[in-house]
């Protein structure tokens, strides 16, 4: 164990920071993709009886009209998360018709062509407007079929007596908001260093549906007819077949402090490119909000975000800069087909041992070559992250990633013993070993159990990906809600619609006059 964290934990052990440092708190946002029974993408509405997409604190949609997105409210139990998740699944199909399913995998299966996948719409209002325009540029930059990937965002925050305590503990005299935001920046550099770690552990997409790819050059192999895969792969929804942008990637957007962060966003939404340029609608209809790299700060695809909830009147980076990170948003988090929900207790707990220590770990900033070995090392474990041979680069030295990997578990372990003493429960200790079993014998990973159940069923990815869906489906609709529980979900949706009416009623401004206010205030940033 590196002798800074060692030191760190003993001084947390004998100071008032570790009492609170357990008051950590999650939320959840997990995306499913509504199928027919033939696994195409349904073409349907979102049906009116789930509420106001967008105005519902915890049923909305992402890309898709298809693409459904699931909030849970914060809470310091994984427990009490899942079973909100559980219950907005059991509420869903309720409402959903009965040809329809939610796809339980990341990678979507059947994918047509890009008018088959329906742009999620938000009704009459200027930010309801904007929402479904602000898609419709992604499709046109990045095709719509990456957009329905679908995936788990995992929120995590730590508490504001922990700050304080932790503060102290440090000797640090800067304000507390400083103190706040400079440390979770830390936080997310080691992140950002060791999370193929969590590829590895928890990627869960090796295998894919040939219609996803087309006519692209994809470099995987054939499994069969209509799969395509790589044999030792983790998690290809964060390869170069996903979430990535060469555009982007030339921002060089910096973790290394706030300023650095929020200028690359900027940068990027100031920032023309002139391929982007060319996407006109008819009739000089706009079809995006703008021809920059990046529409609006949500644009960048990262595996972690620094985010804060805010005033709705100020951009999202407009309130990092004013009033500093409050949570991170981890975005690589695969759907696991063989769990109803995507994720389990046992995931969220090592997931935040795992921040902890990232936390707690020396963080100098990231260089522009260190950058780069990071991505090499993360696109390395996305195709090959369980080739017993993979060696990754730490520091300009080449070593097996089981055995690097066994030493970041060894340090979880650390981390989880203490939290483990604080909480009274083996709960997160038990995650990091059984973390570690799965780096003794990678068949336990989900992207190993996925490939080894195609292969005793005989089937390719669409085969596997549908039968878990359908048993997930059977599950939840024979999982009825009790019916205090089914009127308080109504009662949210039909809120939700009053809401939605309410924006739309109070709009004065032409929807042209309003969108030019919207890149008029990123402007005034500069």
């Amino acid at each position: 164990m590196p002798v800074q964290l060692q030191q760190k934990l003993q001084k947390l052990s004998a100071s008032g920071a570790c009492r609170s440092l357990i008051n950590f708190q999650h939320g959840l946002e997990k995306e499913s993709l509504r199928v027919d029974t033939n696994g195409h993408i349904a073409k349907t509405s979102h049906p009116q009886t789930l509420g106001s997409a967008l105005t519902h604190p915890a049923i909305t949609t992402d890309f898709s009209e298809a693409l459904l997105e699931f909030v849970t409210p914060v809470f310091s139990n994984p427990s009490e998360n899942l079973q909100y998740l559980h219950d907005l699944h059991s509420f869903t199909y309720a409402q959903m018709e009965r040809d329809e399913l939610l796809w339980i995998s990341s990678m979507p299966c059947i994918v047509g062509t890009d008018k088959d996948i329906p742009l999620a719409q938000y009704g009459s209002s200027n930010s309801g407007l904007l929402k479904t325009l602000y898609r419709e540029g992604l499709g046109y930059r990045y095709g719509r079929a990456m957009q329905t990937i679908a995936g788990i965002h995992f929120n995590f925050s730590l508490s504001y007596e922990f700050w304080q305590n932790y503060q102290e503990l440090l000797g640090n005299t800067d304000s507390l908001t400083q103190f706040r935001t400079e440390q979770y920046f830390a936080l997310i550099r080691n992140f950002k260093r060791y999370s193929w770690l969590l590829l590895y552990l928890y990627g869960a997409s090796p295998a894919l549906c040939k219609s996803f790819v087309r006519n692209r050059s994809s470099g995987l192999e054939e499994y069969d007819q209509h799969t395509l895969f790589a044999p030792y792969a983790t998690s290809l929804r964060m390869g170069d077949l996903g979430y990535t942008s060469k555009a982007q990637q030339d921002l060089k957007i910096s973790f290394n402090s706030l300023e650095e962060y929020s200028a690359g966003l900027l940068r990027g939404i100031h920032q023309e490119y002139s391929p982007y340029s060319t996407f006109i609608g008819e009739d000089g209809r706009p079809v995006q909000i703008n021809s920059s790299v990046l529409q609006i700060e949500n644009e960048f695809y990262s595996t972690i975000r620094p985010k804060r909830v805010s005033n709705s009147k100020l951009r999202p980076v407009q309130a990092l800069l004013k009033e500093g990170v409050e949570y991170i948003e981890v975005r690589l988090v695969d759907l696991n087909p063989f769990l109803s929900l995507g994720i389990d207790e046992e995931q969220m707990q090592f997931l935040s041992v795992f921040l902890v220590t990232c936390l707690l770990r020396d963080s100098p900033d990231i260089s522009s070559s260190e950058r780069d070995v990071i991505e090499d090392n993360f696109q390395l474990t996305v195709r090959r992250g369980r080739d017993p041979q993979l060696e990754l680069n730490d520091q300009g030295k080449m070593r097996k990633l089981s055995e690097w990997a066994v030493e970041l578990l060894a340090n979880t372990q650390e981390v989880a013993s203490l939290l483990t003493t604080l909480s009274g429960s083996k709960s997160y200790f038990d995650a990091c070993v059984n973390a570690m079993s799965k780096v003794s014998n990678s068949e336990l990973t989900p992207s190993a159990r996925v490939l080894k159940r195609m292969s005793e069923e005989k089937c390719g990815y669409f085969r596997f990906a549908m039968n878990q869906s359908l048993a997930s489906s059977d599950y939840f609709r024979a999982s009825p809600l009790s019916s205090d529980r089914s009127v308080f979900f109504q009662k949210m949706s039909k809120s939700s619609l009053l809401k939605q009416k309410e924006i739309e009623t109070a709009d004065t401004l032409s929807f042209t006059d309003y969108l030019q206010s919207v890149n008029e205030s990123y402007r005034q940033l500069i």
